[in-house]
């Protein structure tokens, strides 16, 4: 069984933007679906500290101090792209301009709670940041991250132990194992890697899965 990497991950949500959108990139792993963007849709990447139009990350000859992303790593800016402050990325924000909102995860419960920050850790400077107000002004929230901790806890639950960065936000989940939605009745797995079988899946969550009709396998490129 070989899981997804980082950026099959994210070459996976990337894949289901729609023409036309505007999208925000959390930090850590959705940022690097900007570099995954299909090459037959125009999409808007959103970052918080106040930028439409975020490009792939900049290579070493493309670096500009001036162009990073709200978790300061250098970026290139897409054809049309604006540049303003973060009083108005939030206005985007929470004016519900917003498509979708690509984010980190820490844990997702069965009925959509996302819980992506730690309150233990605001002493080391991380704290929940922008995330509570995308979960609630963006049109549609997705999660990417991997399906079980570094420990083989798992991160689909019933409820989530960390503190709440939203109730019942989630609509879909890109893990390293499946893409998973949250519908009324729970978790609903659209797709799973190959070599992986249903129980095995279920093994590693910690809520009851069910497994959609059509349910496909997840296929990525090597990257």
């Amino acid at each position: 069984m070989q899981p997804l990497t980082r950026h099959q991950i994210a070459w996976r949500a990337a894949q289901d933007l729609l023409e036309g959108s505007y999208v925000n990139l959390g930090l850590g792993l959705p940022v690097l679906v900007a570099n995954y963007k299909p090459d037959d849709r125009d999409l808007m990447f959103h970052s918080e500290n106040g930028i439409v139009g975020v490009g792939p990350l900049a290579s070493e000859n493309e670096e500009d101090p001036d162009f990073v992303d709200a978790g300061s790593q250098k970026i290139t800016l897409s054809l049309g792209a604006a540049l303003f402050d973060s009083t108005q990325a939030f206005a985007m924000i929470r004016g519900g301009h917003l498509d979708v909102t690509l984010l980190g995860g820490f844990e997702v419960s069965q009925t959509g709670d996302l819980a992506n920050w730690d309150a233990k850790m605001t002493h080391k400077g991380q704290l929940v940041g922008g995330a509570m107000d995308l979960v609630t002004g963006a049109k549609n929230v997705r999660v990417t991250m991997q399906h079980t901790t570094k420990t083989g806890a798992p991160r689909l639950v019933e409820r989530c132990s960390y503190p709440l960065t939203g109730v019942g936000t989630v609509d879909r989940i890109y893990t390293d194992l499946a893409v998973v939605d949250v519908t009324s009745d729970g978790f609903l797995v659209r797709e799973m890697i190959a070599e992986l079988s249903r129980d095995a899946l279920q093994e590693k969550s910690g809520a009851t899965l069910a497994f959609a009709k059509d349910c496909t396998t997840l296929d990525a490129p090597k990257l």
